[in-house]
């Protein structure tokens, strides 16, 4: 064998080792919490509560936080998020809930990952693994 080919080879086992170990760790997201948990929205300024995501996964590192590339934040229920009605609050990609003008009520935000699932037409996206969290309006 020359220098070179077992260059070549050594080189391509070691990419072949660090692609199995670095790669495909199978780190599952179990679980999503939100925090607060709840909150009333007159409490908040401009009434805009801020919410935080952390996931709970198969492997460490966890508990972790989640950034909005790691979920989707809606207004919704039992893990739907509304469609083409019009939710009581709405939610920013940030996390950011802020009341309707005029809703007076509690309202729900959920974070978590988009089911492969079909929906009714005039559904909002169905969530797979997501944390709720309730949110009073004045």
């Amino acid at each position: 064998m020359t220098r070179s080919s077992f260059l070549s080879a050594a080189v391509a086992l070691l990419t072949i080792a660090l692609a199995s170990t670095g790669c495909g760790s199978n780190r599952t997201l179990q679980s999503v919490t939100l925090t607060p948990a709840s909150a009333d929205a007159k409490n908040y300024p401009n009434g805009q509560v801020r919410l935080v995501a952390t996931g709970t996964f198969s492997k460490p590192p966890s508990p972790s936080p989640l950034t909005s590339s790691d979920v989707l934040w809606c207004a919704g229920a039992a893990g739907a998020c509304a469609g083409n009605i019009m939710p009581n609050l709405t939610v920013d990609q940030n996390g950011v809930a802020q009341c309707r003008p005029g809703f007076v009520g509690t309202a729900t935000v959920l974070a978590g990952t988009k089911s492969t699932a079909m929906t009714m037409p005039d559904g909002g996206p169905q969530l797979k693994v997501f944390g709720a969290a309730q949110i009073s309006c004045p």
